[in-house]
C-alpha cells in the first residue's frame, strides 16, 4: 500500500538529521509501483529535469472532474523518492483537488526546498507543472 502524505509528514518529523531524511526519501522511491519499460518514452518524459523522469497518468471516467492517478520513474534514486512524495500528494485526487493543492506549502513544511539542489528543485517544479497540466486538460 502506498505511503500517504500524512505518514510522510509524521516520519519527517521523527527524523532530525537530513541524512536520515534523504535515506527515507530514497526508501519511498524504492516502494514506487514500477513503470513499464514501454512507458519510458517521450510521451511520458518530463522536461526540465536534470535526471530522466517519466510520469504516466490515468484518469477516471468522470468527465466533469476525473480522478487523476499516475505512476512515475526516474533514473535517480532521490528523484524516485520525490516522485513518491508527489504520488502521495496528488495521485488519487480529483482534478479540481489537484489544482487546489499548494505544493509550495507542502515542500516548505517538509523543508525540501532548502535541502534540494536548485536543479532538483526545478525538476520537482516541472513534475508538479506536468501534473497540474494533466488535471487542467482533464477538466477542459
Amino acid at each position: 500500500m502506498a505511503t500517504t502524505l500524512d505518514e510522510i509528514r509524521d516520519n519527517f518529523s521523527l527524523l532530525d538529521d537530513w541524512e536520515d531524511r534523504y535515506r527515507y526519501v530514497i526508501e519511498l522511491g524504492k516502494e514506487l509501483e514500477p513503470l513499464a519499460d514501454d512507458d519510458h518514452d517521450e510521451e511520458h518524459k518530463v522536461r526540465g529535469c536534470v535526471s530522466q523522469v517519466w510520469l504516466k497518468p490515468s484518469l477516471s471516467d468522470d468527465k466533469a472532474d476525473p480522478v487523476v492517478t499516475f505512476i512515475g520513474d526516474s533514473d535517480a534514486l532521490i528523484v524516485r523518492g520525490l516522485i513518491a512524495i508527489l504520488h502521495a500528494t496528488y495521485s488519487g485526487k480529483r482534478a479540481s483537488e489537484v489544482l487546489s493543492i499548494d505544493p509550495e506549502a507542502i515542500f516548505n513544511e517538509l523543508n525540501l526546498r532548502e535541502h534540494l539542489t536548485p536543479q532538483r528543485s526545478n525538476g520537482l517544479r516541472s513534475m508538479v507543472e506536468r501534473l497540474r497540466k494533466i488535471a487542467e486538460q482533464a477538466r477542459a
